[in-house]
């Protein structure tokens, strides 16, 4: 027993003398068992780095790049937070209006084609997996939700002198039900662009 408690203290003196005390600073880098990401490869601003062709560390924003904080006329892509208008709340005198806004600019064929192909790309990637790609509200979701007796309603339902285009963007920005909102995940611009598409899918449904 008499070397065992001997053995022990000896070990803890050795451990000590290798790692130190907790908060104590040494000269050297400590021993990291378990490094938990405290080193990370990274370019300090302003120093040169070999790796690009220009030798020059700190990069350029990617072309495209918008500031969070930019001013309205500045920022492209707006996701309307605080802003009102017709084009931000789909409202025309406190009542929800039908058509497309002004502020899309569409006036050309070329112009709503365009707008037509953003929806549909969007529409894809947010809707569909619920309401299904025709819109008939029959996506992949809707049929795991069948199962425990939840239904996903087909879009066809909501015509346009019944649920006008603002309504619709006001259900895909702050959702509806089951639903969740989409305006912190899709810009002004694209909302709109959905409601065009639904449009098109509710007119080609007939």
């Amino acid at each position: 027993m008499k070397y065992f408690f001997l053995s022990l203290i000896a070990l803890s003196i050795l451990v000590v003398g290798v790692f130190g005390f907790r908060g104590d600073k040494f000269s050297q880098a400590p021993i990291q068992v378990f490094p938990d990401m405290d080193d990370q490869d990274k370019v300090k601003a302003q120093t040169a780095d070999s790796f690009f062709a220009d030798g020059m560390g700190s990069r350029k924003p990617v072309t495209g790049t918008i500031p969070r904080n930019a001013e309205v006329g500045v920022m492209p892509v707006e996701f309307g937070a605080g802003r009102a208008g017709y084009y931000f709340d789909g409202k025309k005198e406190a009542t929800f209006g039908n058509g497309l806004p002004d502020d899309l600019g569409i006036e050309s064929e070329a112009d709503m084609v365009g707008l037509l192909g953003r929806g549909e790309d969007m529409f894809n990637v947010h809707c569909a997996i619920c309401h299904g790609k025709s819109g008939n509200g029959k996506g992949v979701v809707s049929h795991h939700l069948g199962k425990v007796g939840v239904g996903v309603p087909s879009l066809h339902n909501y015509p346009q002198e019944t649920s006008p285009d603002g309504y619709i963007y006001e259900v895909i920005s702050n959702g509806k039900g089951l639903m969740g909102g989409y305006k912190h995940n899709l810009p002004v611009r694209d909302r709109w662009a959905i409601v065009s598409y639904l449009r098109a899918l509710q007119a080609s449904a007939k």
